[in-house]
């Protein structure tokens, strides 16, 4: 196959995005696959690694490629909205489509649809920056059923950016405020306790596989899984498998399983718990998970026994699939 590799993007994730595209890169090389590198630049335009600006024509394709692999995380990449110009390049791309990636980057979105389907859940309360504005009294009331501690972040933003622990309530109107710029629309969760459990999901809505669970083991000084924790040398641990039992195991892959086919899901997810006794709560779904040979997302299917090569190529795989089924339909 000709991949063509998408890389950095216009979000705060560009420097993760342009790691995860590398090691993409290096995985499909060794499954001796052709790549090109797109990379997608902080002000919005795309180069080629040679620097030349990249020219696109709706149904003209994208360099040639049979496949493209947006390796882009956050806003500009992650929710829909690259999505939705590769489908109208018409090129088969890896991941999920637009309407399931821009639910599952909007925290609120995702949790509304979530509590629809009835699927337990962390606690939590949506607010826009308009209400905030205009009443922050009574927006901040709509908060205290979730007690404290509580996590305020950014509604589509990803890699901890923007998130704070409040543990006092005078703190809770300092960390809207600064929640707020990142996005107009802010979630705050209540605290939950338990160990933090992901799993790596692969395939179709229809036929969704779920890898061996992971436990996220803090070290050093982390009180929570924040920025740091997840990209500085010795912030955390993964455990694989998790220190979970049999039946907390199952009941996260059947969760995980389900939360991705009822947000339609395709080719991959990372799916992320708290696990506490016999409570299993669905914390989130991340359609374009941190994608290095030693992310999560491909660690826990090298403990499944698929290896990161195969597993870059399946992912190409499901997409040509996917866009060779679409064309059964007119729409």
């Amino acid at each position: 196959m000709k991949v063509a590799i998408l890389a950095g993007g216009r979000s705060s994730e560009h420097d993760v995005s342009l790691k995860s595209a590398a090691a993409v890169r290096d995985g499909l090389h060794r499954g001796h696959h052709e790549t090109v590198w797109v990379q997608l630049e902080r002000d919005g335009s795309w180069r080629t690694e040679d620097g030349d600006p990249v020219s696109l024509t709706p149904g003209g394709g994208l360099l040639g490629a049979d496949v493209a692999f947006p390796v882009l995380h956050g806003p500009f990449g992650e929710d829909g909205t690259v999505q939705g110009l590769l489908e109208l390049l018409d090129v088969p791309y890896v991941g999920s489509g637009v309407l399931a990636s821009a639910a599952c980057i909007d925290k609120i979105v995702f949790k509304d649809l979530m509590r629809a389907a009835g699927l337990p859940q962390v606690d939590y309360e949506g607010l826009h920056h308009a209400r905030w504005r205009e009443d922050r009294d009574t927006a901040l009331a709509s908060l205290e059923r979730l007690g404290l501690p509580v996590f305020v972040k950014p509604a589509r933003l990803g890699s901890s950016v923007g998130i704070v622990k409040v543990t006092a309530a005078e703190d809770l109107a300092g960390a809207l405020d600064e929640a707020f710029t990142h996005d107009p629309r802010v979630v705050v969760e209540a605290m939950a306790s338990g160990l933090e459990i992901e799993c790596s999901v692969l395939g179709t809505p229809e036929e969704p596989e779920v890898s061996t669970p992971g436990e996220i083991e803090l070290l050093g000084d982390a009180d929570w899984y924040d920025y740091d924790a997840k990209y500085a040398a010795g912030g955390m641990n993964l455990v694989v498998p998790a220190r979970i039992t049999d039946e907390q195991t199952a009941r996260v892959q059947e969760l995980a399983a389900e939360a991705f086919t009822r947000a339609n899901c395709h080719g991959l997810a990372r799916a992320d718990f708290f696990v506490d006794g016999d409570v299993v709560l669905v914390n989130e779904l991340n359609t374009m998970p941190g994608f290095t040979a030693t992310s999560v997302y491909g660690k826990l299917w090298a403990a499944s026994g698929l290896s990161y090569p195969d597993l870059v190529e399946d992912l190409c795989r499901l997409a040509l699939r996917r866009a060779e089924a679409a064309q059964r339909y007119s729409f």
